[in-house]
């Protein structure tokens, strides 16, 4: 599951930071424009915002939720544009994927960076010509699955890559993950290097994974797979598992079920497990690297924020955290535990 908003209020936990705050009464930093910000990762966003010493606004159509009300459907509408006044950058923690919310930050000057693992908004978001710096694929998965497939790609040159992610079946999600999970049902891809169709938790491939052993991940359609086969010019291939093996299995028959889009699936779930995650990146030859940590909403707004705070540095175009970021910049980061070759 990619973290999105929640439908219910989200109280984040006290920031863990990576170097420490900006004394009071110096004047912010950055001025940050948090989309969903009352959700899952958004309100994490702005507490490690804050935290370091920059002004965070949270945007959402809740008004007693957000700093300031805003329908993001419209993005055309004078709220929205109203919101952008003032603003260094926006990070996307909405779940909402429409490049017109890009386009009019940008045209105002306002770098944008979205927390999206959806292939096909970002091979949208790559068409534009942004007069601001972008910045994609951002967060945990992709994120840092991003990243240690990146360095693992140059320290081990390699024909392949497999990426496996482990979520914690025990968090809970917000509306926009558990959406982003139920599209994976009944749903095809095409594979990176091939193009051939893949369906979403099928293909099955067996991991080795540190604290879980011999575990069995199967396709998924993040879209970092996509970006990194085309940027490191070797195939990388995406895999998911829940760490819950029978939920696992559960959803690899599910998958099969005729007519699985249309079912109406409940879009509140907190599922009996952890809240553990693993992701990592294989060579051909076995050699990994992988990352660990508890609760992945305060993972990816982590990243989120490191990724606000250089976005803003960036030329004007279409980034992605590879090009500019690497596991050093997350080895800074709390709670997020690096291992494996180097």
């Amino acid at each position: 599951m990619v973290e999105g908003v929640p439908d219910h209020p989200t109280a984040p936990t006290s920031p863990t930071l990576a170097h420490p705050p900006t004394p009071r009464g110096r004047a912010p930093l950055m001025r940050v424009l948090i989309l969903g910000g009352y959700g899952a990762v958004g309100a994490r966003v702005a507490a490690e915002m804050r935290a370091h010493g920059h002004l965070a606004r949270t945007a959402g159509r809740d008004p007693a939720r957000a700093d300031v009300p805003v329908d993001l459907s419209r993005p055309e509408a004078r709220d929205y544009q109203s919101a952008l006044a003032g603003i260094d950058v926006v990070v996307n923690a909405a779940g909402v994927e429409d490049p017109d919310l890009v386009t009019a930050a940008t045209s105002r000057g306002v770098a944008f960076v979205d927390i999206t693992a959806t292939t096909s908004y970002v091979a949208a978001l790559e068409r534009l010509t942004p007069t601001a710096p972008v910045l994609v694929n951002v967060g945990l998965a992709p994120g840092v699955t991003t990243l240690l497939a990146a360095a693992l790609h140059r320290d081990r040159p390699t024909s392949s890559i497999d990426v496996g992610v482990i979520l914690g079946a025990g968090e809970a999600h917000g509306r926009a993950a558990v959406a982003w999970s139920y599209g994976l049902l009944g749903s095809d891809f095409p594979d990176p290097a091939t193009g051939a169709a893949v369906g979403n938790l099928t293909q099955g491939r067996t991991f080795h994974l540190p604290g879980y052993g011999r575990r069995r991940l199967y396709r998924a359609d993040f879209c970092d797979q996509h970006t990194l086969t085309r940027d490191l010019g070797v195939a990388v291939r995406s895999h998911l598992a829940l760490d819950s093996r029978a939920l696992t299995t559960a959803l690899t028959l599910l998958t099969r079920l005729p007519g699985v889009q249309h079912l109406r699936l409940p879009t509140r779930l907190h599922l009996p497990g952890r809240d553990d995650w693993l992701v990592v990146a294989t060579t051909a030859t076995n050699e990994s690297r992988w990352a660990s940590g508890r609760n992945q909403s305060q993972a990816t707004a982590l990243v989120a924020s490191l990724a606000a705070t250089t976005v803003t540095g960036l030329a004007p175009g279409v980034h992605h955290l590879h090009q500019h970021l690497s596991t050093d910049h997350l080895a800074r980061l709390p709670g997020i535990h690096l291992a494996g070759a180097r």
